[in-house]
């Protein structure tokens, strides 16, 4: 059986968040078994496919290292581009059927667009000791899937070394969900992109993660609505890698596009 690790969300290896996909099966593995293999892999997510009666659709699931997420968009987007550049299934686009509802990968010019729902975000009174545990001054606080800080710039958010123990019970405790929080900035005037983030995710067993679809889901609308327009660059700064994408809010759908580039494959000897 063949695995692939996937860089997406980037033009080149080394950059964006890497992802392993396995091969689709033709019955879901145990669960244990998909544990173990993620454990294995560490990296952020492996990616499990199933296939389907149609060849151009298959079940999806996502595991980090220490347990199972309902959604995943750069595992998402490495799945849909091992399907059409790796195993070369002849088709424009694949869908998946997910914890999260039916996604889609299309392909679109050099790259990929998914279509993924959009998570509108509500403006919270900033959380006891955030500001503390990120090590910054906070503009704003927003709740959602995760919380979104937002600091004053690029430098500030570049510059954080948060503590990653204090994030998870104080984001955990205000949303009753899993103790995730994303910073974001508005870029500076002549930047390749419009706004900046990072990805703290401890609630998922990672530090910090170096690109997220699912964070997208909650920027996208939030920035289009402080910016007043619906189509974004995004650019998440984790450091020594960096990843690049285009979200265009569409209704209640967030269409996000990047590219993505196979840097390994692999056989499992199970």
């Amino acid at each position: 059986m063949r695995q692939w690790t996937i860089d997406a969300f980037a033009a080149e290896p080394f950059k964006g968040n890497p992802a392993c996909v396995v091969e689709p099966f033709d019955a879901w593995p145990a669960d244990a078994w998909m544990q173990s293999l993620a454990a294995e892999n560490n990296q952020a997510e492996t990616a499990f496919l199933m296939k389907t009666d149609d060849p151009a659709r298959f079940g999806l699931r996502w595991f980090t290292p220490a347990m199972e997420v309902p959604l995943c968009g750069h595992a998402t987007l490495a799945a849909g581009h091992a399907i059409l550049a790796e195993i070369g299934v002849a088709t424009e686009q694949i869908a998946f059927d997910t914890q999260s509802g039916s996604l889609t990968v299309s392909r679109r010019g050099g790259g990929y667009e998914m279509n993924f729902p959009a998570s509108r975000p509500v403006r919270i009174d900033p959380p006891a000791g955030l500001a503390e545990a990120l090590g910054a001054d906070l503009l704003e606080v927003w709740s959602s899937l995760y919380l979104v800080a937002l600091v004053k710039d690029e430098e500030t958010l570049r510059a954080l070394r948060p503590n990653i123990a204090a994030i998870e019970p104080i984001s955990s405790g205000a949303t009753q969900r899993r103790g995730n929080v994303g910073v974001s900035a508005i870029a500076p005037p002549g930047a390749a992109y419009d706004v900046v983030s990072r990805f703290f995710a401890p609630g998922s067993g990672i530090a910090e993660d170096p690109a997220t679809g699912s964070l997208h889901c909650i920027l996208s609308p939030l920035f289009s609505a402080k910016l007043g327009r619906p189509v974004l660059r995004f650019h998440q700064a984790y450091p020594g890698r960096g990843a690049n994408m285009e979200c265009e809010l569409s209704g209640e759908r967030v269409l996000i596009r990047g590219q993505a580039v196979t840097v390994v494959e692999s056989r499992l000897r199970l």
